[in-house]
């Protein structure tokens, strides 16, 4: 029988490769080595009487590799490697070799891609000993192969287990926020004991506002840009920030019809030129 398999779960899961290997040394990691035939002869192939050193079948269920055998074959050398199929690989020691006149080949094909798969492998001496539910593929160098097909269950993905305590840090909120651009409400401090005036003060705000501008940029440069800023005397207001009673009296406000008389222009030269006509004079010559 089989050995390494592991419980009965293993039954129902596919058999994702099988090799040659020549004993417990060579065979991979994750084999399981067929020692003992399901009649309990020695399953060691062997090429003649003469040859003392043999090789195993092995077989794996490792799905890490996302492939699943779905049929095996037994062929003879004097037949074609059917179409999508290959030869098992060898894993054997130095100088040994694998009979050619009957040879192993599988069909590998993704996991999602069937439904019904190779599920197990079993030996036999050349009996007429039959194995129920298990498919014969044939006879070589003294033994019978057997194999089962049928639907598989694939292994549950794992969840990846995730750090609550990175996750914590990113959500705590005594990080200290990154700082802000330069603004007129988060202008820096001027320095304590210094007294400014009220138009150096805004005229130094106003240049902390315009730092913040991209000046690599062309498009972020204006006309006026290193013209000083003056305000107007009549302008200026007093210290306790009120205007002047008598710049209000000054100021006059102009009804529709004033501003109508004062910019009306009734474009007499423009219609004479354009009739080809002299503007009238206001004296005649003699």
């Amino acid at each position: 029988m089989s050995l390494m398999e592991h419980g009965g779960g293993a039954h129902n899961r596919p058999v994702t490769a099988v090799a040659w290997a020549s004993n417990s040394s060579t065979c991979p990691k994750d084999f399981n080595l067929i020692s003992i035939t399901e009649d309990g002869a020695a399953a060691n192939f062997t090429r003649s009487f003469a040859m003392k050193a043999g090789y195993y079948l092995c077989y794996s269920k490792d799905m890490s590799g996302g492939m699943v055998v779905s049929d095996v074959q037994v062929i003879s050398d004097k037949e074609t490697v059917p179409h999508g199929y290959c030869y098992i690989p060898e894993h054997l020691e130095p100088r040994a070799s694998v009979s050619k006149k009957k040879r192993v080949c599988v069909r590998m094909v993704p996991v999602g891609g069937v439904e019904t798969a190779v599920l197990d492998i079993k030996l036999t001496a050349k009996t007429r000993r039959m194995l129920q539910h298990y498919t014969c593929l044939g006879d070589m160098h003294g033994y019978v192969m057997w194999c089962k097909k049928g639907p598989f269950s694939s292994p549950l993905p794992q969840a990846k287990p995730r750090s609550l305590s990175l996750d914590l840090r990113q959500l705590s909120l005594d990080q200290n926020p990154p700082p802000l651009p330069l603004r007129p409400s988060n202008a820096p401090p001027f320095p304590p004991g210094r007294k400014l005036s009220h138009r150096r003060s805004n005229l130094q705000l106003n240049d902390a506002v315009d730092k913040a501008v991209d000046s690599s940029n062309i498009y972020g440069i204006s006309a006026i840009d290193g013209v000083p800023f003056t305000l107007h005397p009549k302008f200026k207001t007093q210290t306790n920030g009120t205007t002047p009673t008598n710049t209000l009296n000054n100021i006059r406000i102009k009804s529709v019809q004033d501003i109508e008389n004062e910019y009306n222009y009734t474009f007499t030269v423009e219609e004479n030129a354009a009739k080809g006509t002299r503007p009238p004079t206001t004296g005649s010559t003699s």
